[in-house]
């Protein structure tokens, strides 16, 4: 991700609808995983800024940043946290060092996304948690993939067969956006770059209450614009 795309996020994310509700999903994640234990150290892998860190803090977590871009980690400590410069391939860090990773929207970066994913397992420890999206479906790819600077966008046989091939176990896929893909397909077949921009304030308002509904609605087993996974080193083996 280029660096003004990247301080473009940072501007936006606190009031935009996309990434608020991200934290949403990301805090129902951890509450989740705080009923089967206190929080420990997390390593957030392309953090663009620490937006979803800071929510990671917030719940009580030893969070650290890891951005392959110089300027994202610039601004991570800007916002007060720990950050370092690394490639997501290779990352300068222990085995079992991590009990939660965060790759939020990384995978799809990559060329080499099988090392990626290695690196998601190996600095994990047995038994703890990835917690992992991805745009999906290559029929939604637009202007936008391009000026975002993606490699590709997934399916769930391919995102399964990535990181189940690099010894992650998959407890839960799920699509996220499923309600606004129509109005997103629609939108992208005539788009000429990124859609992080500002948003009308009436229009964000609707768009939250669109994607909020989501959390209620039976319609994470259907096609949406991203993927989202929770997963697991194995305690063994």
């Amino acid at each position: 991700m280029e660096a003004t795309e990247i301080r473009r996020t940072v501007e936006l994310e606190d009031r935009h609808w996309w990434y608020r509700e991200r934290r949403a999903i990301l805090a129902r994640e951890l509450r989740a995983l705080r009923r089967s234990g206190r929080p420990g150290k997390a390593l957030d892998i392309g953090a663009a800024g620490g937006g979803n860190t800071r929510v990671l803090v917030r719940h009580g977590w030893d969070a650290l940043v890891a951005d392959y871009s110089e300027t994202a980690v610039e601004l991570a400590r800007e916002r007060g946290l720990r950050a370092i410069q690394a490639d997501a391939r290779k990352l300068p860090l222990p085995d079992e060092s991590y009990d939660l990773v965060l790759a939020f929207d990384v995978l799809e970066h990559i060329d080499e996304d099988d090392r990626a994913a290695a690196e998601i397992t190996r600095v994990l420890r047995r038994g703890g948690t990835a917690l992992i999206t991805v745009p999906c479906d290559m029929r939604l790819w637009s202007a936008h993939d391009v000026a975002s600077g993606h490699v590709r966008r997934y399916t769930r046989p391919t995102l399964r067969a990535l990181l189940a091939g690099q010894g992650l176990v998959l407890d839960r896929m799920w699509s996220w956006n499923v309600l606004l893909r129509p109005v997103v397909a629609r939108h992208r077949r005539s788009s000429s770059g990124s859609d992080v921009m500002e948003t009308p304030p009436l229009v964000n308002l609707a768009l939250k209450a669109v994607v909020t509904a989501e959390r209620y609605l039976p319609v994470k087993s259907l096609p949406g614009v991203s993927l989202i996974v929770r997963g697991h080193r194995p305690a063994h083996g």
